[in-house]
């Protein structure tokens, strides 16, 4: 890979919005050639309005054909891949586990679990091509603490840390890194809609339950999406080349979720 941020080749999906849309802007502002997937295609057009020099390919991540039209474009357009960031999840639904239904849960599979499988396997022959390569999966810092009423969310974010580890180890000897980031409450208004959905399920205010959510925090604080694009671009850095396999917080230490 190369040390120079500004050659990299870079694919970012759900990248239209919140801390997508910065990670991808934040590579392309630096110089690399980005493209940016998503299923938002107004969304994507203004981020492509914004920053002409993207590519935008409108895509389902969770379905084969529409990342198959991604990697087209790979090819086509950057002719390889060096930065890839599985950034596509769903919150799924708020609710006991038993009131969950199957419909919600295979939902979130399919977003928040296969879409990264999809992603990896097509950059993967492209990367052993290289000899080198960086797979950034976003997680969760749910998947260590745990947050009932979400567990959907909550099992893909962790069986994202397993697919992370899984891919260090087998693709570290062809020179690919695979490191997982576990965000915080990321400020925007994912998080908005979050919060109002889980007031409403235990009864309380968006803004009592918002209070709870800070106490668990050691820093007291959101994150923000330049957070997570600024430790992305640290791990395709000169000073990221050694890091792999690893789950790193963004996230202000949460200590707790309820």
């Amino acid at each position: 890979m190369s040390n120079k941020t500004g050659s990299l080749r870079v694919v970012v999906n759900a990248a239209a919005n919140g801390a997508g849309r910065r990670i991808a802007s934040r590579f392309a502002l630096a110089g690399a050639q980005v493209i940016a997937s998503d299923v938002d295609e107004p969304a994507l057009q203004s981020l492509k309005a914004e920053l002409p020099q993207l590519h935008v390919v409108r895509a389902d991540a969770g379905d084969e054909a529409g990342v198959g039209a991604v990697f087209a474009a790979v090819e086509s357009r950057l002719n390889g891949i060096d930065v890839l960031v599985n950034n596509v999840g769903i919150a799924g639904p708020t609710a006991p586990a038993e009131e969950i239904s199957l419909n919600d849960w295979n939902e979130s599979l399919r977003i928040n679990l296969t879409s990264h499988f999809l992603f990896a396997r097509a950059a993967i022959p492209m990367m052993k091509a290289n000899g080198s390569g960086l797979i950034v999966n976003i997680s969760s810092g749910s998947a260590k603490v745990g947050l009932p009423l979400r567990l959907p969310y909550v099992v893909t974010k962790g069986a994202v840390l397993s697919l992370t580890s899984n891919l260090a180890r087998e693709l570290g000897p062809f020179g690919i890194r695979v490191n997982a980031i576990l965000p915080g409450a990321i400020r925007g208004e994912r998080i908005e809609r979050i919060i109002n959905s889980k007031a409403e399920a235990l009864g309380q205010s968006p803004e009592d339950y918002a209070k709870s959510l800070m106490r668990y925090i050691s820093m007291r604080t959101m994150v923000e999406p330049d957070d997570i694009a600024a430790m992305i671009e640290f791990l395709a850095s000169d000073g990221g080349q050694r890091v792999s396999g690893q789950q790193i917080g963004v996230d202000g230490n949460i200590e707790w979720e309820e």
